[in-house]
């Protein structure tokens, strides 16, 4: 079983569509922006700020695996023990929801930081992981015509394209939403219509680690 390069990329632009509309990831903060200080345009330089700190927290996660999968004799065992990670992250966040405290002295203000540290605290980079390293996969290439040096170089170039996509598809999705409920909608559209993706979450995390592994 083997995923096309083609689904991989929608999965990458899916998972970033799905966390842009998790409010959890951001979007109330930017429409708080807007209201607070100068409208559009403080709205949409949160999004921006949302989508740095998004950024840094998918490289932070791939750059390592960047390196090590250059290791082609240890490919099928750095997938699989990727892939593990991923669904032990995956069953933690179903069995214990609660975010780490230290994640409430991050001041909102301080956006792409608080982007950053709820993205890595919820395992958005770890989703992409699989995915990630499915993409950057070289079976049935000769090792002795692939330098580890330009495999490396590759491999750091998908893992920024990955996060790049990734994040813009997030901050597109939650944009749009952040953009109806600044000029249409209004606050009493988040009280009303406020949704916890928690749950779903999770259970994503166990799915797409446990088709990783299949794939491995």
């Amino acid at each position: 079983m083997h995923w096309t390069t083609t689904g991989l990329w929608l999965a990458v632009v899916a998972s970033g569509l799905y966390h842009g509309v998790n409010p959890g990831m951001g979007w109330p903060l930017a429409v708080s922006a807007g209201l607070m200080g100068r409208g559009r345009k403080d709205l949409l330089a949160a999004l921006a700020l949302l989508a740095a700190g998004h950024i840094l927290a998918m490289l932070a996660i791939l750059l390592p695996f960047a390196l090590v999968s250059a290791l082609l004799s240890w490919q099928h065992e750095i997938r699989a023990g990727a892939s593990a990670v991923v669904v032990a992250f995956g069953i933690l966040r179903l069995v214990n929801r609660r975010h780490p405290r230290a994640l409430a002295r991050i001041k909102p203000t301080q956006l792409a930081l608080w982007s950053f540290a709820i993205a890595t605290a919820h395992g958005a980079g770890l989703m992409l992981l699989p995915i990630y390293l499915g993409l950057c996969s070289v079976e049935g290439l000769d090792a002795a015509h692939k330098a580890t040096s330009i495999l490396m170089a590759q491999n750091l170039a998908m893992a920024l394209l990955v996060s790049v996509m990734h994040a813009l598809a997030m901050v597109t999705a939650g944009g749009v939403i952040a953009l109806l409920v600044h000029a249409w909608l209004g606050l009493k559209f988040i009280s009303q219509s406020w949704f916890n993706l928690d749950l779903v979450w999770a259970i994503s995390l166990i799915l797409i680690g446990g088709v990783g592994l299949i794939t491995a």
